[in-house]
């Protein structure tokens, strides 16, 4: 048989391009109405209406693209292929709709889809070439082109339906315009591409009802139908767009709303305008510890019973003003956790305000526990001591201020008692600053004890001074027996590194108005009163007198004197003989310090050596008595050819000094004296820390310096370190010397000093002796070596060349 020729009318051929770019566009638009379906039923609707208008778009153009082919003979098409072709289109775009309408699109799934789609397309096409009233045979190569493009088109068609589907700005509509004429052009081309591997025959016979109407005009009427419904189809998506919009902003701002609510670290409660709670965040779960689903339609005034007792009415006031009056409120209040502590909220009460109309409240409350420690804990640093924890001097001062006015008020005295404790230098200096606070750790400790009971307030001023503020007792003696009871208790020993130290306190007193009617005045005087005892031998308290400031002027005035007495060589050396008891010769000298003052004349040690310690100047002071001792002593040698030791006492704070052996060592280089015509006092209050100690004594030793213990006996150290140290002496103090002729303990304890620093193979020194019975005495007991008036009391230099060295160097002529 013949093959059947035909032509293309291209300008339905361009009409079936334009039906597939409106269908491609439709396509991607309905896709993205698919994913964007909130609902199952909603989803379901627009993938089978959706699938519908696609299927009749994608065969349109099909259909179109077949009436534009105008063969030589007349062609009917039977109907009932045509509407078969209608419904798998119709099922391939619902498996587009479908696969594209998923959260995810992945490769598996994007060729599976695009497989079924391509076979969907395909069978339409064919199938629709069936309805024709001809007979068809295809070219294989064509057949299978056609097929290939299917494939491809079907695939690209998916991925730019799924990527496109959610893009609503105007990009996106160019996006989609691009892609729904890439879409055309690829269907159009699988259609065209299956057209081309068809050939045409007679001899097929319709036997069932057929469309049968001119090509060209049955081409426009199925184009332009498909146009209209595409064009309602988009105006349907636009309107629904327009409406989802809404919704999704809506709901945009709900979820918003939500999150806000559900995610803020505050805790917040809703409750309506009849008090009801009908809603609550999870930190208002986590905050309170309780579930509060429980509480869900409850009253509100159920949760007034979470809060500890105290602050339940002012909850009750605030909730009530905001919900009846409109006014937001705020305040602190405390919960109790259902673990039974306690959680400090500050808590914020909303209303609710719609139209003028108050609708109800929000509770909103944020737990501020840390904050609240943190406060505290920052409130305890600054005002209370970090070592012993009791109130710092400023807030004494603070407290010291609301009692002056509260006695003001009510007329009434009050005692400011201002302690220091005697010796904790020493026990600072010589141990060190950790057993130094363990020290003042103690102190405070006896001191709260001692005041249990009392209505006192203590405070530490710091290093070693306490204030204690007496409030409420006007009794007049009630200060005086505090202080006497805090001086009992202060006595009590310390152990401290295995040892047993000894300690007193000087308490100054000052009575408000009498003795100061402001802080600064009552303290500064207390501390005058303290300052007296002090100069008065320590170990007791005193009351504030104007006589005092006296004192305290004075002292003030001997500090800055003594700043220049070494400058001004103001300062000069005493030497006091020391004898031997048998031969009675003269076996050491004691160099003593003095102070020729310009105005006041000589100035005992016992007066400016303590300013000296307090200042500092003690150190620059010792170093010169040192040095100008050993000048002294050389220019003796030389002169007199005088070979004995001189004494020099090293204060406390000297012996503690990191370099005091390099000084010594280099006094003797300097001024050329052997060490062996070097004596170096020391006392028992140094010896605390016996590891230091030792250490700095065993060097001094090794330099060929004789050492020896001043004042022995009148402190508290362990006999322990005469057998630990490189002692060569011992210094009985004078204060066993004084009564040794009627005393007998006195005197009991002098031979045992003795006896005990002969056995150790020591020599004793006694200092004080002044009468010949008691010169008699210590004889008698063995003592080696003698020092007092009774001999010779402190003398210049030139004195002793006078009375001992030149008739000395008179009887060697």
């Amino acid at each position: 048989m013949d093959h059947l020729q035909g032509t293309y009318n291209m300008s339905i051929v361009a009409l079936s391009y334009i039906i597939a770019v409106a269908a491609s566009y439709v396509a991607l638009d309905l896709a993205g109405r698919v994913s964007a379906a909130k609902s199952r039923n909603n989803r379901m609707l627009w993938l089978i209406s959706g699938a519908f208008f696609m299927g009749f778009g994608i065969w349109s153009m099909h259909f179109v693209g077949m009436l534009a082919f105008k063969l030589s003979a007349p062609v009917s098409y039977d109907l009932v292929w045509v509407v078969i072709s209608i419904v798998i289109a119709v099922m391939a775009s619902f498996i587009a709709l479908h696969i594209v309408g998923r959260d995810q699109l992945g490769l598996k799934r994007l060729l599976i889809g695009g497989t079924l789609m391509a076979i969907g397309i395909a069978t339409m096409h064919y199938i629709g070439m069936t309805a024709m009233s001809v007979r068809i045979y295809y070219e294989p190569w064509l057949f299978s082109l056609s097929i290939a493009i299917a494939f491809i088109a079907s695939v690209a068609a998916l991925w730019l339906s799924f990527y496109f589907r959610k893009e609503q700005s105007w990009k996106g509509v160019l996006y989609k315009l691009g892609s729904g004429l890439v879409m055309g052009a690829a269907i159009a081309g699988m259609h065209y591409t299956g057209m081309a591997a068809a050939r045409y025959r007679h001899g097929k016979s319709v036997e069932i009802s057929s469309i049968k109407m001119e090509q060209e005009v049955l081409a426009y009427i199925i184009a332009l139908g498909t146009l209209i419904i595409l064009a309602f189809v988009l105006f349907g998506i636009y309107l629904d767009k327009r409406l989802t919009s809404k919704d999704d902003e809506i709901t945009n701002h709900e979820n918003w709303y939500k999150s806000l609510y559900d995610n803020h670290q505050d805790g917040i409660i809703t409750i309506d305008i009849h008090s009801h709670i009908i809603d609550a965040n999870p930190s208002a779960h986590r905050i309170m510890g309780i579930n509060l689903n429980d509480y869900l339609n409850k009253p509100a005034a159920f949760l007034l019973e979470l809060h500890a007792e105290q602050y339940r009415e002012q909850a009750r006031r605030l909730f009530l003003s905001s919900l009846q009056q409109g006014e937001l409120q705020t305040m602190e209040t405390v919960i109790i956790h259902r673990e039974g502590h306690h959680v400090h909220l500050s808590s914020l009460s909303v209303p609710v305000i719609v139209d003028g109309d108050v609708k109800g409240t929000y509770l909103i409350f944020r737990d501020i526990s840390e904050e609240k420690r943190s406060k505290e804990k920052i409130q305890q640093m600054a005002y209370h001591d970090e070592l012993t924890g009791l109130p710092n001097r400023r807030l004494l001062k603070v407290t010291l201020v609301e009692t002056i006015h509260q006695c003001r008020l009510e007329n009434s005295p009050f005692a400011l008692l201002f302690m220091d404790i005697d010796r904790f230098k020493i026990i600072n200096d010589s141990l060190g600053h950790a057993y130094g606070d363990q020290f003042l750790l103690m102190v405070s400790e006896r001191l709260q004890q001692a005041m249990i009971g009392m209505h006192v307030t203590i405070a530490r001023m710091g290093g070693d001074e306490f204030t204690l503020i007496c409030h409420g007792d006007s009794s007049a003696d009630t200060p005086a027996q505090i202080a006497q009871r805090l001086i009992e208790v202060i006595q009590i020993p310390y152990r401290l590194k295995d040892n047993d130290f000894y300690v007193s306190a000087s308490i100054g007193i000052a009575i408000y108005p009498e003795h100061g009617e402001d802080a600064e005045q009552l303290i500064r005087n207390a501390d005058t009163a303290m300052y007296e005892v002090k100069r008065n031998g320590k170990n007791g308290y005193q009351f504030y007198s104007s006589q005092l400031d006296e004192h305290m002027m004075a002292k003030v005035e001997l500090e800055a004197d003594l700043r220049k007495a070494i400058k001004h060589n103001e300062l000069l050396i005493h030497y006091q003989p020391q004898m031997n008891q048998r031969t009675m010769q003269i076996i050491g000298i004691e160099a003593l310090l003095r102070w020729n003052h310009p105005e006041k004349g000589i100035i005992a040690p016992g007066i400016f050596i303590p300013i000296a310690e307090e200042t500092g100047l003690i150190d620059e002071i010792g170093a010169w008595v040192l040095r100008e001792a050993c000048l002294q002593m050389k220019r003796w040698e030389q002169q007199y050819s005088w070979k004995i030791p001189v004494s020099v006492n090293l204060s406390t704070q000297q012996f503690h000094q990191k370099h005091l052996v390099r000084e010594v060592k280099n006094i003797l280089t300097e001024t050329g004296l052997s060490p062996e015509f070097l004596e170096l006092e020391i006392t028992e209050s140094m010896m605390m820390d016996v590891v230091r100690s030792s250490q700095i004594l065993r060097e001094l030793s090794g330099l060929g310096i004789r050492l020896s213990m001043d004042d022995f006996g009148t402190g508290y150290s362990s006999l322990s370190y005469l057998k630990m140290f490189p002692i060569h002496k011992l210094k009985i103090d004078r204060s066993f010397i004084k009564d040794i002729t009627i005393n007998d303990d006195d005197r009991a304890i002098v031979a045992t000093i003795i006896a005990m620093a002969h056995n150790l193979k020591m020599n004793v020194i006694a200092e004080g002796v002044e009468t010949k019975e008691q010169l008699q005495l210590l004889m008698e007991n063995g003592c080696d070596e003698i020092q007092g008036y009774y001999f010779s009391k402190p003398i210049p230099a030139s004195e002793i060349e006078r009375l001992y060295l030149v008739p000395l160097n008179r009887n060697e002529q």
